[in-house]
C-alpha cells in the first residue's frame, strides 16, 4: 500500500512522552505495531537549546528545530519553511496559544497548496484523562467512551470550577474548532496514568507515580485522599506510544484507513482502570522496602498530610491534593482498536510491576 507523504514535527522531545515517542520512531523494535514508513529526514524535533538539538540528531538522525511556539510569526515560518503537514502538540495542555499558532500555520500549507504528497495536515493536541473526569465535571456514572459519538458535546457542556483546569477543557474544544475552521484535522490524545521505563534522552520518569513517591517521601507515608474506592484509567508508556504511532500510521495510509478526527477525534490510551488504593498499596510496599518510608499501610490523608502534600503539589490547597494523587476517572478507550492498537500490558500490570518503578523513580527524582 502506498504512504502519503508528511513531514512530523514532534514536540516535548525532551520529555517522557515524547522522548518516547521519538526514540520509538526512529528506533524500530521490529514489532508490526510500531512498524512505520517514515524516514528520519521527515521528521521535527522541537528543542529548547543547542544540547538538545545535538542529541536528537546524533541519536535518532532527525531535524531539530528552535522556535518560540509563543510566537505566531515564528510558528507559521517554521511549518512553511520545513513544509511540516504533522504536529504532535506534547507541551502544554492547560493554555490554547500555541496551539492555535500551529493550526493556523498548517491551515496555511493546506490553502498554498504545498503539501506533496499529502492529502490532508494533522494537528494532535495531548491533553489528559483529568480533563474527563470528576475533577472536571465529566459523567462518572458510567464508562464514558472515547468513541461516543456525542462526547464533543458532553466535553462542552462539562462544568469545571477550578480555572486552570476549566481553561485546559476550553483548549480542547477551542483545537477542535479551530481545526475546523482552518481545514485541519485535530486529535484529541489523552494519557492517562502512564507509567514504565521512558526511553527518551531527556526526563524519563512519569507524573502521577512520581507525585505518590514525591509525597510519600515529604510525608514520611503514602496516605489515600479520597472516600471510598475511586479508580482511574493506566497505561503503560509503550501502549502509550504505540497508540501515538498507530494514529501517524493511520494518517500516513490516509483514504478509507484515515483516523477519525474532530468533533470525532478523541483518543486515550489505557488498558483498563485500578483502584487507586490498590496503587497506593504496592507503591508503599516497596517504599517501606527501600527506607523512604517506615510503615507500608495506607491511611486516609489528615488535614496536616494534605497540607504536606501540598507544598509538594506546586503549593497546592489541600483541598486540591486530589486534583494530583485521586480522583474518579471511568473515560474508556475504545477508539484505538479501529487503528488495530491493542495494548500489550493489562491494568494489572502496574501493580506487578511497582517495585520496579519505584526503583525507577528513586533513581531518577
Amino acid at each position: 500500500m502506498s504512504h502519503q507523504k508528511h513531514n512530523v514535527l514532534i514536540t516535548g522531545a525532551s520529555g517522557y512522552l515524547g522522548g518516547t515517542l521519538l526514540h520509538q520512531l526512529t528506533q524500530p523494535t521490529g514489532s508490526p505495531n510500531l512498524d512505520i514508513p517514515l524516514p528520519a529526514s521527515n521528521i521535527f524535533a522541537l528543542v529548547r537549546n543547542e544540547s538538545q538539538a545535538e542529541a536528537v540528531k546524533s541519536l535518532y538522525g532527525v531535524t531539530p528545530l528552535t522556535f518560540d511556539v509563543s510566537d505566531a510569526d515564528a510558528v507559521r515560518d517554521a511549518v512553511l519553511q520545513n513544509r511540516i503537514t504533522v504536529v504532535y502538540f506534547l507541551i502544554d495542555p492547560i493554555g490554547s496559544d500555541a496551539q492555535i499558532n500551529f493550526i493556523r500555520a498548517l491551515g496555511e500549507v493546506r490553502s498554498q497548496g504545498v503539501l506533496e504528497g499529502a492529502e490532508d495536515v494533522h494537528f494532535l493536541h495531548t491533553t489528559g484523562a483529568k480533563i474527563f473526569s470528576s475533577h472536571t465535571g465529566a459523567p462518572t456514572d458510567r464508562p464514558l467512551l472515547d468513541t461516543d459519538p456525542g462526547l464533543f458535546d458532553i466535553h462542552k457542556a462539562q462544568k469545571v470550577l477550578h480555572p486552570l483546569l476549566n481553561q485546559a477543557v476550553q483548549t480542547n474544544i477551542r483545537v477542535i474548532q479551530e481545526g475546523e475552521k482552518h481545514g485541519v484535522r485535530t486529535y484529541i490524545f489523552a494519557p492517562c496514568i502512564v507509567y514504565g521505563r521512558g526511553e527518551g534522552f531527556g526526563n524519563k520518569i512519569s507524573i502521577q507515580t512520581v507525585d505518590i513517591v514525591q509525597a510519600a517521601k515529604a510525608t514520611g507515608r503514602v496516605y489515600k485522599v479520597d472516600d471510598g474506592k475511586p479508580s482511574w484509567p493506566v497505561c503503560h508508556i509503550q501502549d502509550n506510544t504505540s497508540l501515538y504511532i498507530s494514529l501517524l500510521r493511520g494518517i500516513l495510509k490516509g483514504g478509507e484507513e484515515s483516523p477519525d478526527h474532530g468533533r470525532n477525534g478523541f483518543y486515550l490510551a489505557s488498558s483498563g482502570s485500578v483502584v487507586w488504593d490498590d496503587l497506593y498499596e504496592a507503591m508503599a510496599v516497596t517504599l517501606a522496602k527501600r527506607g523512604v518510608i517506615e510503615d507500608s499501610t495506607v491511611v486516609r490523608a489528615d488535614q496536616t498530610a494534605l497540607e504536606k502534600m501540598g507544598a509538594v503539589f506546586k503549593g497546592a490547597p489541600p483541598e486540591f491534593v486530589s486534583f494530583f494523587v485521586g480522583g474518579l476517572c471511568t473515560f474508556a478507550a475504545e477508539h484505538g482498536k479501529s487503528l488495530g492498537w491493542k495494548a500489550k500490558f493489562g491494568p494489572e500490570h502496574i501493580l506487578e510491576a511497582a517495585e520496579e518503578e519505584v526503583d525507577w523513580i528513586l533513581e531518577h527524582l
